[in-house]
């Protein structure tokens, strides 16, 4: 016995330092499905500081949109190695668009002259609550997206979601914040009713406890969805950008919980497998 004892000590002390020294595994690759590139007047960050952040972070690809458009269209004309940039048009202009353009006729012109860019896979990120979702131009909106084949990215309630699919079943909707606190039984049983709604989840809460561990109600759903999430920093405003490592940080923390297959589809694989056969038809 002393003898295995001994042979056990003189093994980890020789073991363990060689461990120490290993080189950490690399963090896993994060497509950002939620980013706002603002360009008023200016953005925060020049162009090369974001891109550096992205490949800090290791962010392989964004769902990029700006407003206006000009952020958008800047990211698209400067490809970095490395970065997968996937376009949105965005249907503001101004801050303000935010609570009207729904209503605003000259809201569907824009979204007619951008996608004559060529470029764009989809429309968004736009704001509805309720009833709000049921006008003419949001209608107009969604059949457009569906006769070009392009997503639809909504900042909406569960009322307009329902709505957006009332006005074109064959709608491509990517839930922006899923719900925000909405109970994870609700969103359930939207992705059971609509299989072509995806969630991604800046801002959700309820995924972790306040000590960074995989609630069980989100563990289950996401293993029995794995194809629905996405994640995404939603840098709407100039902290956002300030505290982009922290997000990306954040979600590895809960990423890691997960098994590595179904970790690696919210991370990045379904955004990839949504959004790429569309990039390739452009």
């Amino acid at each position: 016995m002393r003898r295995f004892l001994a042979a056990l000590a003189l093994f980890f002390a020789t073991a363990l330092p060689v461990a120490a020294q290993s080189p950490a595994a690399e963090p896993i690759e994060i497509f950002d499905a939620h980013l706002h590139y603002n360009w008023e007047p200016t953005p925060f960050f020049t162009l090369t500081e974001v891109q550096a952040l992205f490949k800090k972070h290791r962010v392989t690809g964004i769902l990029a949109t700006s407003r206006p458009n000009d952020g958008t269209h800047a990211l698209v004309g400067s490809p970095q190695d490395g970065l997968w940039v996937v376009p949105f048009i965005r249907p503001y202009r101004v801050r303000p668009d935010v609570q009207s353009w729904f209503s605003n006729p000259v809201i569907f012109e824009l979204i007619e002259q951008e996608f004559k860019r060529g470029y764009y896979i989809g429309i968004g990120e736009f704001h509805l609550s309720g009833r709000a979702a049921a006008t003419e131009t949001v209608r107009k909106t969604v059949n457009f997206a569906v006769e070009h084949d392009l997503f639809l990215h909504a900042h909406a309630d569960e009322e307009a979601v329902e709505i957006l699919f009332q006005h074109n079943p064959k709608a491509k909707i990517i839930w922006a914040h899923t719900g925000f606190g909405l109970a994870t039984e609700r969103v359930e049983a939207l992705l059971k009713k609509h299989p072509m709604l995806w969630g991604e989840l800046s801002y959700r809460s309820g995924i972790t406890s306040g000590n960074g561990v995989l609630s069980s109600e989100w563990r289950n759903l996401f293993t029995r969805y794995p194809d629905r999430f996405m994640v995404g920093s939603d840098t709407w405003i100039n902290e956002r950008w300030a505290s982009y490592g922290e997000i990306m940080a954040q979600y590895r923390g809960w990423l890691g919980q997960l098994p590595p297959a179904v970790a690696a589809r919210i991370a990045h694989g379904n955004a990839r497998a949504l959004f790429e056969p569309r990039m390739q038809r452009r």
